[in-house]
């Protein structure tokens, strides 16, 4: 191998390794900074079980928690609440700094005075319902998933996203909490979002 092919190999690894520095360090975190700002924005007109709206200025203010469920759920849903009622509990005061709303993702069966009956026994937790239309707009702008499957009796259930969605005061999406995920990992997520 000459000299001149081997200086010309490491300018090119030289450059390569300069464009995946730029790819890390600049790039990829905007990209992903951008996609973050998105979640949680759209033109849905959604009520809150205390009758109020609820739209992506919702966001703002206040940290927040926001979940996609239904009040028929058999297991996701009503664990998910039990643990929101855990961390709220291991945040101790910390815990009123938080908004938290339960989004249902059955309109249909979810009528304001079900789904606040349903959330009523988690302190602090706003349900959220809508039109089918409203909450299709927003299960899209939260990027959720969320799809209405036949049962064999002629009734039906939703199989739906389970993570809680954090937003920060600006509506920024912060990030995820998990399915499952352990309570002293979720409380650390909430307590860097409440505290940044």
């Amino acid at each position: 191998m000459n000299l001149k092919l081997l200086r010309n190999i490491l300018w090119g690894v030289c450059a390569i390794a300069a464009l995946v520095v730029v790819w890390f360090q600049v790039i990829a975190p905007q990209m992903r900074s951008d996609l973050a700002d998105t979640f949680g924005h759209g033109d849905y007109q959604l009520v809150t079980t205390d009758g109020e709206p609820f739209t992506e200025a919702s966001l703002e203010g206040a940290p927040s928690a926001v979940f996609f469920g239904f009040t028929h759920c058999p297991d996701v849903c009503p664990t998910t609440l039990g643990d929101i009622l855990t961390w709220q509990e291991e945040l101790g005061p910390d815990s009123e700094e938080l908004n938290v709303f339960f989004v249902t993702v059955d309109p249909e069966r979810d009528t304001q005075e079900i789904l606040g009956d349903y959330v009523s026994w988690v302190p602090g937790v706003t349900g959220v319902t809508g039109s089918q239309e409203e909450i299709s707009k927003a299960i899209r702008a939260f990027r959720v998933y969320a799809k209405r499957v036949p049962l064999d009796n002629g009734s039906y259930t939703m199989d739906h996203s389970a993570a809680v969605l954090l937003f920060d005061e600006n509506g920024s999406m912060f990030e995820p909490i998990g399915y499952g995920e352990g309570t002293d990992r979720a409380v650390a997520k909430l307590k860097r979002l409440i505290g940044s």
